[in-house]
């Protein structure tokens, strides 16, 4: 069993953060919005995983397969570059 990572909000105020140690935080908590991607319209261009500041995108045998929510800021770079028409990665409004 993984270690329970702590959540944003565990930040240190005024703190730096050492290189490197962005995965041990759970950034996804400030999002709203999120991706929402469609397997079946997906070309697996994999411009998304390029274009995603946070390597939010998730692969598998180098195909995409979803999104690491716990570190997906809901910026929408991923949804804007998506060159599928329809897009196959919409953003949605966040439910909490």
């Amino acid at each position: 069993m993984s270690e329970a990572k702590p959540g944003w909000k565990s930040l240190p105020e005024n703190d730096a953060l050492a290189p490197g140690t962005a995965d041990k935080f759970h950034t996804g908590g400030w999002r709203s919005e999120k991706p929402i991607w469609n397997e079946k319209t997906c070309i697996q261009c994999m411009i998304c995983w390029i274009a995603c500041p946070d390597v939010s995108v998730t692969v598998k045998d180098g195909k995409m397969t979803g999104f690491d929510y716990d570190h997906c800021k809901g910026c929408g770079i991923c949804a804007f570059e998506c060159p599928t028409k329809p897009k196959s990665i919409v953003m949605e409004t966040e439910k909490k």
